[in-house]
């Protein structure tokens, strides 16, 4: 059987809910879904899509680190906007960190926690 456990790191948030930064299952990680917090402060970055859009990947970023990950690993990824109209800009910020153009869904939805404009959760491989 695959090895299960959670990934938590001090430098993304912690959860604001009853679930892990990330799990671990075999050789992949799933992350949370990730907001604009910066996570010494527990707040919500300016609101600002592509200063939003770089702490989102800031955490991602921390929390692939430390489960032995990189973007360059990164196989699917769900985005979610507050609003379509900052699409251009969210894939500005977007486009710097998923360089490999791993498969993406993209969508709008009414709310986000903290009223935030932006949240990703990803998948990816682990190890070499």
């Amino acid at each position: 059987m695959s090895k299960v456990f959670p990934i938590n790191t001090q430098n993304a948030p912690a959860a604001i809910g009853p679930y892990s930064q990330a799990i671990v299952v075999g050789n992949m990680v799933f992350t949370s879904g990730q907001i604009p917090i910066h996570p010494e402060t527990g707040e919500v970055v300016e609101s600002e899509i592509k200063i939003q859009a770089e702490q989102v990947m800031q955490n991602l970023s921390n929390i692939l680190k430390e489960a032995n990950s990189s973007f360059e690993k990164v196989i699917k990824t769900t985005c979610f906007l507050k609003d379509m109209d900052d699409f251009a800009d969210f894939n500005e910020v977007y486009a710097k960190y998923f360089v490999s153009k791993p498969a993406r869904s993209c969508v709008a939805v009414k709310t986000l926690p903290k009223d935030v404009l932006c949240e990703i959760e990803i998948i990816a491989l682990i190890g070499a």
